[in-house]
């Protein structure tokens, strides 16, 4: 697989179209970070870790309103393994006017466009969440 990343957001694209109240995705630090955010902004209920070793998955819970509908109604990649997309702190764009979500990997580890912004630093934009 050369973009992980893109498989996860794929896989949660697709058990939410599917109405799935759960998902299973292999495990890498990397997609951990992105389940962490994605719980604090509030777009999925928890997430936990199965199994042990290289067996390792992340179950993620999602999140839908009393009528079904799911908290995400956009999950996209931004940043792709053939054009990466890197932004300086004042660059990183709002999504929705501030209703959305960027997923930006920085010097300091993975963090919200928000909390980049605040912190003022860039990186690369990996995802965008709305």
């Amino acid at each position: 697989m050369t973009d992980p990343i893109a498989d996860m957001l794929t896989r949660i694209r697709n058990a939410i179209s599917a109405k799935h109240s759960r998902v299973d995705i292999p495990a890498s630090k990397l997609k951990l970070e992105i389940a962490r955010i994605l719980k604090e902004e509030g777009y999925v209920n928890n997430f936990v870790i199965k199994g042990e070793g290289t067996k390792r998955t992340v179950r993620i819970f999602l999140r839908y309103d009393a009528r079904g509908t799911s908290s995400i109604t956009h999950l996209a990649r931004v940043s792709r393994p053939g054009r990466r997309v890197y932004m300086g702190a004042t660059e990183i764009p709002k999504v929705l006017n501030g209703y959305g979500v960027n997923i930006v990997s920085t010097s300091r580890g993975l963090m919200s466009g928000k909390s980049a912004r605040r912190e003022n630093i860039g990186g690369e934009v990996l995802a965008q969440i709305y």
